[in-house]
């Protein structure tokens, strides 16, 4: 018997054609408006029918999810080329200042929150921990805008269900993996100063 089961894989790196240079792939594809094109960041390791043509799967990703093929997304993100190596990162992961948040110049070079600094001034409590930061980047969605401003005890009653309206909005694996990556960014802002490199990632 064949166990089918749903997966969101999404893998943050540096420079994902570096990484497809050395990983047998089939990029994922979509059919829009009745044409099959390839999909952004969407691959497969595994064998799946393939248009040698376009040179992506000739099943849409939705329906191949359906049928139980596993689809690995990689996304590149600008701020791990700051990252010189694996302790690096770990180093940048520690507790950051939560006070910089809401200082004006500084939230406007981070990654993921730069946008959003009148937004996070509504909230009635501060953001200052990890959980409350990706409860944060998920309530600036369009299917949870409507939490904006309400205490976190209320937020996290609901923050993770699906809306029923189908608009779009964040599962929680992945705003508490995209908050440990403003962590990360915090971390290396206030490490690396003024250094033009870094404050121009979250451009």
């Amino acid at each position: 018997m064949t166990t089918i089961f749903s997966s969101d894989i999404d893998i943050d790196i540096a420079d994902r054609d570096e990484l497809l240079k050395v990983i047998k792939h089939v990029p994922a594809g979509i059919i829009r408006d009745g044409k099959l094109i390839k999909h952004n960041s969407g691959i497969y390791a595994t064998n799946i029918p393939t248009d040698p043509y376009i040179g992506c799967s000739t099943i849409d990703y939705k329906e191949a999810e359906d049928r139980g093929y596993v689809k690995v997304d990689l996304l590149n993100v600008g701020v791990y080329k700051l990252i010189r190596d694996e302790a690096h990162l770990v180093e940048m992961m520690k507790e950051p200042n939560w006070e910089k948040l809401y200082d004006a110049d500084f939230c406007s070079q981070l990654i993921h929150v730069s946008n959003h600094y009148s937004t996070l001034l509504k909230m009635s409590e501060p953001v200052n921990s990890i959980p409350r930061l990706a409860m944060f980047l998920a309530l600036i969605r369009p299917g949870k805008r409507h939490l904006i401003g309400k205490p976190w005890k209320t937020i996290a009653k609901t923050i993770w269900e699906k809306p029923e309206d189908g608009e779009y909005f964040f599962k929680k694996s992945h705003s508490i993996s995209y908050a440990q990556l403003v962590v990360v960014h915090m971390n290396l802002l206030e490490s690396m100063g003024s250094s033009s490199q870094a404050l121009s990632i979250a451009a």
